[in-house]
């Protein structure tokens, strides 16, 4: 492991999706926090019981699991 979260959740685009890597491949865009869990489960990574704002599993850029739009505010 090279100390990178193996979840990456990249800032909010115009239309509050999140593009999600898994493992350094892309799985989909997120539009809320359910649609990662989702993309954890179909990884085979854990989702019960899942803190997500653990930075070991998830490196949320651009704002954390609560934020889905592009403005701040």
């Amino acid at each position: 492991m090279d100390g990178r979260a193996p979840v990456i959740v990249l800032p909010p685009s115009p239309d509050g999706g999140r593009r999600v890597t898994v493992n350094g491949e892309r799985v989909g865009v997120a539009y809320s926090l359910f649609d990662v869990l989702e993309f954890l489960h179909e990884a085979g990574l854990p989702t019960k019981d899942t803190a997500v704002d653990d930075p070991e599993l998830i490196d949320w850029q651009g704002g954390g699991p609560y934020r889905w739009n592009s403005t701040v505010g």
